[in-house]
């Protein structure tokens, strides 16, 4: 659903000069303002976006000085005689770049979570957002307003494993998730990244892929041999600890011979549980060990 399908209704003409406001008439706060004063209108408090291109916004100035807006901003009534950007925060930039007093804006009433939604939709459309902007979105949808991974992926458009994968990028160190904001690496190289458990491992991994310009099948095959070597350890720390476990249970046994006794393993720490049947078999032992 494209974020204008909101606007269908309502005609625009570019040049606010040759058209007079359109309100309504069910509801006198949504409809068509082509003169909106600029100092009236503020940014939306949910914009995923962080960060916007100078060039690239200079080259929008430029473009609608020469030909106007060619698509309204839509807003919300935010109190105050103000009013919040739902689509178009972009635009509106430029429009002050470029010395517009007044844009054009389509007023639409909507809640908090609608404010979210079409900000995503409208950045989402636009491919517009890095990869972490959109999982940050995407998790305020979640834990905010309680939306499930399959709702926000037909609101959006994505498949629900696109959705939580996208999520799954939070879990990347702060290191690595600024690499992805600041476009170091690709979405591809911070999933398979993410395949590593140790944050260490993933940092490391990281600054490899940026140094050797690793591309992502090599990132990924990289995450493998790690991922094997680091079982291969895991076995060989068994195995090590099972031939010494042996070892100590044949030691013990010369020394207490007929006391009972237990070798407990713990995930941080090894524990030896002896069992005496009295105070007289605790002090025989013990002078075994002198």
């Amino acid at each position: 659903m494209s974020i204008y399908k909101l606007a269908a209704d309502y005609p625009y003409n570019t040049n606010p000069d040759d058209t007079k406001a359109k309100k309504s008439k069910a509801d006198p706060h949504e409809g068509y303002e082509p003169n909106m004063p600029v100092e009236r209108i503020v940014p939306n408090r949910y914009q995923p976006r962080t960060s916007w291109n100078p060039e690239k916004l200079m080259e929008l100035a430029e473009s609608i000085r020469e030909n106007g807006i060619i698509e309204p901003l839509i807003v919300s009534q935010a109190g105050d005689n103000k009013y919040e950007i739902i689509a178009g925060e972009r635009r509106f930039r430029a429009s002050k770049m470029a010395g517009l007093k007044h844009v054009p804006v389509i007023i639409k009433e909507t809640s908090p979570q609608q404010l979210l939604e079409l900000a995503v939709i409208e950045n989402v459309q636009r491919a517009d957002l890095n990869p972490l902007e959109e999982a940050v979105a995407f998790a305020q949808l979640s834990t905010e307003f309680g939306l499930t991974h399959e709702q926000i992926a037909v609101k959006i458009g994505y498949s629900r494993p696109a959705v939580a994968n996208k999520i799954r990028l939070l879990q990347l160190p702060d290191e690595v998730k600024n690499a992805v904001l600041e476009g170091k690496i690709s979405e591809g190289h911070a999933r398979a990244i993410l395949g590593l458990s140790d944050t260490s491992a993933m940092i490391s991994l990281y600054q490899k892929i940026v140094k050797s310009n690793m591309s992502v099948r090599e990132t990924e095959e990289m995450v493998r041999k790690l991922n094997l070597g680091m079982k291969s350890k895991q076995n060989e720390a068994r195995k090590a600890f099972a031939e010494r476990e042996k070892e100590l249970n044949n030691q013990i046994e010369n020394v207490i011979k007929d006391t009972k006794f237990k070798i407990k393993k713990t995930k941080n720490k090894v524990k030896l549980e002896l069992d005496f049947k009295n105070e007289a078999e605790l002090n025989n032992f013990l002078n075994k060990l002198k």
